[in-house]
């Protein structure tokens, strides 16, 4: 809703200040249809050039995350702590039964509890893979540790591809406005025996391109690239949520100390309450008893 009021705000402050200071919109509409057809085609042509079919796809769902903002919210924060102190629980009292969770977590009661994070692949692979690893006996937990964090990392620089592409072609928008006035220019020259009121539309018309191709780059793309990347960076802190909680599982602390791991290294604004969260681990103490 934040990222509507936003653009509904660009446009009026913007097109309005033009009309309060005695703008007029007639050659700007009777530009803006050849002018965008030009910026907004070459953007979309190197947008297409510089990306496979995949990414494109991708970028465009992704743009999606703009207005609908992180997909994890607190309660899931607190469900996925739910959710990794029942699997502790298990692998500490009978690591056996802890396999038919992690081989299968689609059939497994503790994972389809939380119906949330179960649709959520790489949350369930990242759970499964790292208490695989956990039941292998490293010797060393920092093995574990480093492999998370790589594949930690991969993971978050391919979920920021969608605001690294738009982010290029923001940052290419400026100077396809040029191109486009230029052009602009060339028509003006060619028609330049005619009368200073024909001249003038013309040049007006020709630097609709520049204005235009500043307008989308500052006032649209670009923020969407912006808002795009912290959506994902908010969204990765849940990935790293499930590293703190089951290194500190490596390292065989105690089930309520790996949680509270993780708790306490989530952002405040998502964190889960402790009171709240407490209530929620007596009550799966009380359902295992």
């Amino acid at each position: 809703m934040i990222g509507l009021i936003g653009i509904v705000v660009i446009f009026v402050m913007v097109f309005g200040g033009y009309l309060a200071a005695g703008g007029k919109l007639t050659i700007i509409l009777k530009s803006l249809p050849f002018e965008m057809m030009m910026i907004g085609g070459a953007a979309t042509g190197a947008f297409l050039i510089s990306n496979n079919v995949s990414e494109v796809k991708q970028t465009l769902k992704d743009i999606g995350k703009v207005f609908k903002g992180p997909k994890w919210k607190p309660d899931d924060y607190r469900d996925l702590l739910c959710l990794l102190f029942a699997l502790i629980r298990v692998a500490r009292q009978n690591p056996v039964d802890l396999e038919q969770h992690i081989e299968a977590p689609d059939t497994s009661p503790l994972f389809q509890k939380y119906p949330r994070i179960l649709k959520d692949r790489e949350a369930v692979d990242l759970i499964c893979d790292t208490m695989r690893s956990a039941s292998m006996n490293y010797d060393d937990p920092h093995q574990v540790e480093e492999v998370l964090e790589k594949r930690m990392e991969a993971s978050l620089h391919h979920a920021m591809h969608s605001s690294h592409a738009l982010q290029i072609v923001a940052d290419g928008l400026p100077a396809l406005g040029i191109v486009a006035a230029v052009l602009g220019v060339i028509k003006t020259m060619g028609s330049i025996d005619q009368p200073p009121e024909v001249l003038g539309k013309l040049i007006g018309g020709a630097l609709v391109g520049t204005f235009l191709g500043v307008f989308l780059a500052y006032g649209l793309v670009g923020p969407f690239a912006s808002k795009l990347k912290t959506v994902v960076e908010e969204d990765s802190h849940f990935y790293q949520l499930i590293r703190e909680v089951l290194v500190a599982n490596l390292h065989n602390h105690a089930a309520p100390i790996c949680i509270e791991v993780g708790r306490q290294n989530t952002p405040s604004h998502i964190r889960p309450d402790y009171a709240e969260l407490e209530a929620s681990l007596k009550a799966i103490k009380q359902e295992a008893a």
